[in-house]
């Protein structure tokens, strides 16, 4: 073989590794995929209403509304794969078509909320803010309470 061959070989072999390891996440993995996703959402729900109260400045309400948007957008696929565990509840999977379309509004709403932002800024997210974070009722059905 020559020296070409045995680097294609090992290219080849490294990303057939890798990948099969990226396909077969662990358990805890997924679990902590989608604790990250949620946590996330939570801490830039956070520092958009601290802009919104004025405690953090409001240039930054497009970017915050932007990330939120963004990250809302991979929830639906973070719960995907059926793991227990976390503070998820078992009814996201036994529940999965409402979890589903909870997803989906949430997603829609905060992708709304963050063109709303960058068209309008602080004033014309006040109004909508409120209705767009539908987190409460889904972590009622869904989450665990934290101990």
């Amino acid at each position: 073989m020559t020296r070409l061959s045995h680097i294609a070989a090992g290219v080849a072999l490294l990303a057939a590794t890798t990948l099969s390891g990226i396909a077969r996440a662990d358990n805890q993995d997924v679990i902590d995929y989608r604790q990250h996703i949620m946590k996330t959402l939570g801490e830039q729900s956070q520092s958009l209403a601290m802009v919104m109260q004025g405690k953090a400045p409001a240039e930054n309400v497009a970017m915050h509304a932007q990330i939120l948007a963004v990250t809302a957008a991979t929830v639906e696929a973070a719960f995907k794969e059926k793991v227990a565990g976390g503070e998820s509840k078992p009814d996201v999977w036994a529940k999965w078509d409402d979890f589903s379309k909870r997803a989906k509004e949430l997603s829609a709403n905060m992708a709304d909320l963050a063109k709303t932002a960058q068209a309008g800024g602080v004033d014309a997210v006040k109004p909508k803010l409120q209705a767009a974070l539908t987190c409460r009722g889904c972590h009622e059905t869904y989450r665990e309470q934290k101990k």
